[in-house]
């Protein structure tokens, strides 16, 4: 028998996607997360990203999945 290794690395982040993954995020910081506004539409068309608009008025509020959003988050290593 074989003993399975656990990177705590990927339990951490596991457990981080799992807390969020009742979150939103606003449309700002979802766009700055993932690189952009446009990225962050063309997201969304693909269905990676799931999006709430509750009020129907023009300037209402977006709510991003928050753990979708930090699924796609850009990287921003120098």
């Amino acid at each position: 028998m074989t003993a399975t290794t656990v990177n705590p690395k990927e339990i951490l982040l596991e457990n981080i996607m799992i807390a969020m993954s009742g979150q939103t995020f606003g449309q700002i910081l979802s766009a700055k997360l993932v690189g952009g506004h446009g990225k962050l539409l063309k997201l969304i068309e693909q269905g990676k990203i799931e999006v709430d608009k509750p009020c129907a008025s023009q300037n209402g509020k977006w709510r991003c999945n928050a753990a979708q959003v930090l699924a796609h988050v850009k990287n921003f290593r120098k």
